[in-house]
């Protein structure tokens, strides 16, 4: 589905990708790892079309994409849910969620926010809440749900659970399952290794950027000196 072929990314002069490649499969869960500043969210930006990529190849559903701008990125089914969230504060949260919500693979069963309601119950409990009003974790449930809304066939995740309270994280975690088991390919990054290695099919993990190891969930949980070399701290 998603091909990430030896792309090299900079800001202005300063380069931040170094051949970085990946790829996603349909209905598969990717997971990309590495300590911070080793170019993960810049290979999400790259991938999206936020920080182009100057050389290497990224194709989707086989289409070349590394020279297209973000919002013809997005309308070919690929959603992000950025680091920051970027949650409009002055729209409720249905307003935040129908804002961008679109069909244009025409699903039979497309996301609603009757859907959103169900996989984030307390969003529903929110539904009038302004942006700016909501916890961390409801903020980060309106990221998931506002890309879900455009009924994507990849979801791209950015620190998915990143500084949120331990009971959120689960919440996530248990709504990124059923994602998983309806069949949408994921891409995510997020700190939580054993986490992520139980909804996972494969890991990639970053240096310097570029990769440096992938493998699946089981290979990742048994080599502790790869976890301990990359990922340690």
């Amino acid at each position: 589905m998603l091909e990430v072929e030896s792309i090299e990314t900079f800001y202005s002069a300063s380069q931040g990708l170094f051949g970085m490649s990946l790829e996603v499969r349909k209905g598969e869960v990717v997971g990309l790892l590495g300590r911070n500043g080793m170019g993960k969210t810049t290979t999400l930006r790259s991938i999206m079309g936020l920080t182009p990529a100057r050389r290497g190849s990224i194709r989707f559903e086989g289409c070349e994409i590394r020279n297209l701008a973000p919002y013809r990125i997005a309308k070919m089914g690929i959603a992000l849910a950025p680091e920051d969230r970027q949650v409009f504060p002055g729209l409720t949260v249905c307003e935040n969620l129908t804002a961008t919500a679109a069909n244009r693979f025409a699903s039979s069963d497309p996301w609603t926010l009757e859907r959103i309601w169900t996989l984030f119950p307390i969003l529903a409990e929110r539904r009038y809440h302004l942006g700016n009003r909501l916890s961390g974790g409801e903020q980060q449930m309106v990221a998931i749900g506002r890309a879900l809304m455009t009924n994507p066939i990849l979801l791209i995740l950015d620190e998915a659970t990143e500084g949120l309270a331990p009971l959120v994280r689960a919440e996530i975690w248990r709504c990124l399952r059923e994602l998983k088991d309806s069949g949408l390919a994921i891409l995510i990054i997020d700190k939580s290794v054993r986490a992520l290695c139980r909804i996972a099919d494969r890991h990639y993990i970053m240096e310097k950027g570029r990769s440096v190891w992938s493998g699946t969930s089981d290979q990742l949980q048994a080599a502790s000196s790869i976890r301990l070399r990359y990922l340690g701290v």
